[in-house]
């Protein structure tokens, strides 16, 4: 059975790609500092093929010895989805340098290292998926998340090179770019902004977490074998 990690997944969008791959037949490690109530229950319901693994992220020199526990324990990895980051929005003239750094460090130096790490046994196996979350304001932009689109459009140039160094050894990398998904970090949103947003939208709706989980979980099929380098938008039209 192939082991995929799925970090940031005991809530929310992450929580739900790690139930979508454990429907399609895949072991699910999800990373996170904390185990939820949610996450708990799914893994009581997938009949052993979701597991927890403690581990915080923002801790960069531990992601070597989190790579090697990882395959100490479940055995080779065949696929990373790396989803754990912050959205910590704020005008760039008034954000502290701690918010910044802090910004850089979850949503592009940790899954770029945590990448590094595991990638080395998909390459040994010449097989393996990697998968990074992106956004689409790394392409639109948007008032107030000028580091955070920064961090997103930087995980993109990540994927195209990446997958020129890895792709002649049998492993995908590609990104998924999802618009405002109906999750926890859009719930700031009032209504109105949800509705400018939805009427903004070719379908007229916000985009759930189902359907991004849907786009990794395809990315990660064998169906995807000579798909890499690429940026699937799931935004339900917004930036078309």
């Amino acid at each position: 059975m192939r082991n995929v990690v799925v970090t940031g997944g005991s809530r929310g969008l992450g929580l739900a790609i790690c139930q979508t791959l454990v429907g399609s037949g895949f072991n699910v490690i999800a990373i996170a500092r904390n185990e939820t109530p949610a996450l708990a229950a799914a893994i009581a319901d997938s009949d052993a093929r979701l597991s927890f693994f403690r581990a915080d992220l923002a801790e960069i020199e531990g992601l070597a010895g989190l790579a090697r526990d990882l395959r100490k324990a479940f055995g080779p990895i065949y696929g990373l989805v790396n989803n754990a980051g912050i959205g910590t929005s704020g005008i760039l003239s008034t954000m502290p340098d701690s918010a910044i750094e802090m910004l850089v460090r979850m949503n592009l130096t940790s899954p770029v290292t945590l990448t590094k790490y595991l990638v080395r046994s998909m390459m040994s196996a010449q097989a393996g998926r990697v998968i990074n979350m992106s956004s689409v304001v790394s392409a639109t932009g948007y008032s107030g998340l000028s580091v955070y689109s920064a961090t997103k459009a930087s995980l993109i140039g990540f994927t195209r090179s990446l997958a020129r160094e890895v792709g002649p050894l049998g492993v995908t990398v590609n990104a998924v770019a999802p618009g405002f998904v109906d999750t926890e970090m859009t719930h700031d949103l009032d209504a109105a902004q949800r509705a400018a947003i939805a009427r903004r939208s070719a379908m007229k709706r916000m985009p759930g977490a189902d359907d991004v989980a849907n786009a990794v979980d395809f990315l990660m099929s064998d169906k995807a074998c000579n798909i890499t380098g690429t940026v699937m938008t799931v935004d339900a039209g917004n930036t078309a």
